[in-house]
Formats: structure tokens, sequence, C-alpha cells
């Protein structure tokens, strides 16, 4: 009978070591995965209607990635943001997006590039100046005044870059998802207040909360009333930032 307890305790004591040894080789965290590193390489000048190469390296680690989701180029004149044009990409493989355009006046212009891959988003920007740029009290009391027309002035936080996700597809009396990448000197702004203003000729104005679900990216939900055109105004607000972009959703 003696027996047969310890060799019923020694069973038990071997299951639990082996139960704990299993434990130990759970591993506490998932590994996180390494970060996209975004090259962009932009001309410092060039002349009106020539030919401009504008290219990006995405990597990961050592890899070349090349199943960037997204990667175009967003580009407008200093101090006029809100007349950006948006650029399409090839895939030149190997890691690298491209992109040829031509510049039809001269002055400073901002390149952004917004790259999505792999469930990360990062946007770079660089500037290159055209033609000739006359630098002056004209200059900036232009850009003042934008800013007090109501525009936002993309340039007011030094290095903030914000990127408004177009919805695919916006249809009426249906969930619109709206969602906001904010960056501030390259890096993800994080736990800051971001909302949407919606201009609803039905409703008046309606305000959208959002939900960080991911550094950086402001997603909510806005089920607009109606077909039309609506403006949506990004607020981003923290202890430092007070910053607005305005934007349109076309409604089907």
């Amino acid at each position: 009978m003696k027996r047969f307890g310890i060799l019923t305790i020694g069973v038990v004591m071997t299951a639990l070591l082996a139960a704990c040894g299993q434990e130990d080789d759970v591993p506490t965290e998932a590994a996180l995965p390494e970060p996209i590193e975004v090259e962009l390489t932009v001309p410092e000048t060039a002349e009106v209607m020539e030919p401009v190469t504008l290219t990006t390296l995405v990597t990961q680690g050592e890899e070349k990635v090349e199943d960037a989701t997204e990667v175009e180029y967003e580009i407008w004149q200093e101090g006029k943001k809100e007349d950006s044009i948006h650029i399409d990409t090839s895939n030149d493989k190997g890691g690298l997006y491209s992109a040829t355009t031509t510049f039809e006046n001269d002055g400073v212009y901002h390149v952004q590039v917004h790259v999505t891959a792999r469930e990360m988003h990062v946007m770079p920007e660089k500037k290159i100046q055209i033609g000739e740029v006359v630098v002056g009290d004209d200059a900036e009391g232009h850009e003042s005044h934008e800013a007090t027309d109501g525009h936002h002035d993309h340039g007011s936080t030094e290095g903030l870059s914000i990127h408004f996700v177009q919805p695919e597809e916006a249809k009426a009396d249906t969930g619109t998802e709206l969602m906001t990448h904010v960056q501030l000197e390259g890096k993800a702004l994080e736990n800051t207040k971001v909302r949407y203003e919606i201009t609803d000729p039905v409703n008046g104005i309606q305000w959208v909360e959002t939900e960080e679900t991911k550094p950086g990216e402001y997603t909510g939900n806005h089920s607009f009333a109606e077909v039309g055109t609506y403006k949506v105004t990004i607020h981003i607000e923290n202890d430092t930032i007070h910053e607005h972009e305005e934007h349109t959703v076309e409604v089907k």
C-alpha cells in the first residue's frame, strides 16, 4: 500500500513538472514585427515643365517590401495644401516605387509619399524648388492671409503630417469608416484627440469622435443622411497642437 502511495505521488509530481516545463516554453508576448522604413528621394531643384522622377524605397529590416498596399505621392505648393494633387506610383520591384510628374509654375513644393504596407503607415515629406523663387514679406503675408481665411495651413505646426483616407464607397444611411493617419516629425502622433466635424445639410454640424486603432491612426464611423458632397474637417488637439484640415466626401 505504501509503495502504491509513493508511486502515485511520483506520477503526480512528474506530471506537474512536465506541465511547468510546457508553460515555460510558451512565450509571454508575441514578437512585434519590425517597422517598415521608407526612403523618399526627391530632387532639390528642377525647372518648370521639366519631368521630375520621384522614387521611394520601402524596406522592413533586411527585406525589400514589394507588396505595399498603397504608395501614393501628394504634392502641393507652399501654403496651398488645400489644392494638393495625388499621383499613383508604379511598382518597380525590389521595394522601389516611382512616379514622374511636372510642375507648371515656379515655387517651393512639398512632396509627401503615403505608404501603407503590412498594416503600417508611414508618410515622409520633402521639398523641391521649381524655377526661380522669391522669398520675402509678400510670400509670408500670403501664407498668413490664407490661415486667417479659414483654410488650414498645413505647415503651421512644424513637422505635422495629416493623411485622410478617402472612403472608397460612402453610401447614404450606411455606416462609413473615416480614418486619418497623423505623424509629427516622421513619427506616429499618439494619445491625441482627433475628431471629425461634418457639415450636414440635413442635421447641421455633427461631431464624430475617434478611437486610436493603431499608433497615430484614428478611426471613427458616421452615417451620412443623404446623397451629396459633405465637408469633413479633421480636428487634432493635444497640449501643444490645435490643428484642423478640411476635406470633402462624396456620398452616393
